[in-house]
């Protein structure tokens, strides 16, 4: 279909979930959609990776984990226009299942509609072609088991993934950037590859006038996961997600809006809802980091030098068309927020090598630091919450290394103001009735934050 010159979103009055089709032969799944009145969109996800076992496709498990995935995938597209409804064509859904799907495309769509002016909560409808009051219970897969980690490229997944190597787990990756490659060669474990490609007509659109922004990614490739749990195996997948990300980034008129909405802990206590009564009980998926704060989760990594030259948490080198020779900008957030994090642990110099500049040097970067504890500038980004910002920043004001850099010597009284020691101490003590609930891995992982300290 052509695309207009310009499109106007406001002339679209829904947004349509239609198709699906997947190839067992090519591991190929094709997801359709479409706007009243045009355009239409088809995006594709392949899973690279070849089972060694034969795959559990012929069940209704694997249908709904088919369905959920595509309406999730949806919000892809349907920030194109947002219009009030999403009408999810010749499917029933649950109570359950319409509610986890209205949280994503409000609450995972808040950081969108703000930066658009659009409402929050997002006044949106999602319309089943009927309504199941339930489904039969879904049954539980023979299948093999195992453990899968997500492995993003960042600190949390190296953590993780050391506390857990042990137990032998796949590593998982969507459309992995080469530094993700080389980080799972690094750890010699399986790495299962999910390719996942955008309806290409997309990128005209929004040239076009479409409305764009942030859709909730880490709830796209959860149920990536839960799909690939059929073709792989596996039963449990342990994300690496810390407490912090359920801080909201900012609120609005009392509403609260957060980037990380599907990195969340309400966002998991849906999806484990989700899998239980529509996928399969069997399947297990939630975060084993999530009793710990990020500057718990930076202590630990600290210690594994060896992930120090290749692992990366600045977006820029995951953008679209980043090169595969990108490292760290040195001048977002997320550098900013990472830096920071690991600077009560590493020297100034070992920062400095893993950034590629002094960022605590630059007076031009004292505001992008002072936003990280700010109640009405927290940027929208992967970031902790602001009280971690603020007590990494106390630290290092009693530090002589750090104490007179000009970022420090300019928010040192501000920090200190926000946090005390006793909450610095807080921080770092992990809330144990937040374990993930299989003791066999959140074991593992306690040990690993304790002992690297």
């Amino acid at each position: 279909m052509n695309l207009p010159l310009r499109f106007d979103p406001g002339s679209v009055g829904a947004f349509r979930v239609t198709e699906r089709v997947f190839d067992e032969a090519t591991r190929v799944l094709t997801l359709r959609y479409r706007f009243d009145g045009g355009p239409e969109f088809e995006e594709s996800i392949t899973f690279e990776t070849t089972p060694t076992g034969g795959p559990e496709t012929d069940g209704p498990g694997f249908e709904r984990a088919l369905l959920h995935l595509h309406i999730a995938a949806g919000t892809s597209y349907y920030k194109a226009a947002a219009p009030p409804v999403v009408v999810v064509e010749g499917e029933g859904l649950t109570p359950i299942e319409s509610d986890f799907h209205h949280h994503l495309y409000d609450d995972g769509l808040r950081e969108f509609a703000v930066n658009n002016g659009l409402a929050v909560p997002r006044p949106v409808i999602i319309q089943p072609g009927y309504l199941h009051t339930r489904l039969p219970p879904p049954v539980a897969t023979d299948r093999p088991g195992g453990l899968l980690v997500p492995i993003g490229g960042g600190k949390d997944s190296m953590v993780l993934i050391a506390a857990l190597t042990d137990l032998a787990p796949r590593l998982f990756a969507v459309n992995p950037h080469p530094r993700v490659l080389e980080l799972a060669r690094q750890t010699g474990l399986e790495l299962v590859v999910v390719r996942r490609r955008l309806s290409p007509n997309l990128a005209e659109l929004n040239r076009s006038g479409a409305l764009n922004g942030h859709v909730p990614i880490t709830a796209i490739v959860s149920l990536i996961a839960v799909v690939g749990s059929f073709l792989y195996g596996y039963d449990t997948i342990a994300m690496a997600v810390e407490r912090s990300a359920s801080e909201e980034t900012v609120m609005v008129d009392g509403v609260p809006v957060n980037h990380q909405y599907s990195k969340s802990a309400a966002f998991e206590g849906h999806l484990r809802d989700l899998i239980a009564a529509s996928i399969d009980p069997k399947v297990r998926c939630g975060s084993a980091l999530r009793p710990y704060s990020e500057l718990a989760i930076a202590r630990a990594f600290a210690h594994l030098t060896e992930f120090h030259a290749t692992f990366c948490s600045c977006n820029t080198i995951f953008r679209h068309g980043a090169d595969a020779e990108d490292g760290w900008c040195g001048e977002c957030p997320k550098c900013r927020f990472v830096g920071l994090m690991l600077a009560p642990y590493l020297d100034r110099a070992a920062i400095t090598a893993i950034v590629g500049r002094d960022m605590f040097d630059d007076p031009a970067q004292i505001p992008g630091f002072a936003a990280l504890m700010s109640d009405e500038d927290k940027p929208f980004e992967c970031v902790g919450e602001r009280r971690e910002s603020a007590a990494a920043m106390r630290i290092l004001s009693f530090r002589p290394e750090w104490k007179e850099s000009p970022v420090v010597e300019a928010l040192a009284d501000r920090a200190r103001s926000l946090v005390s020691d006793s909450e610095v101490s807080a921080l770092l003590t992990p809330l144990n009735e937040l374990a993930f609930p299989d003791p066999a891995i959140a074991g593992p992982v306690d040990r690993q934050l304790s002992e690297l300290r």
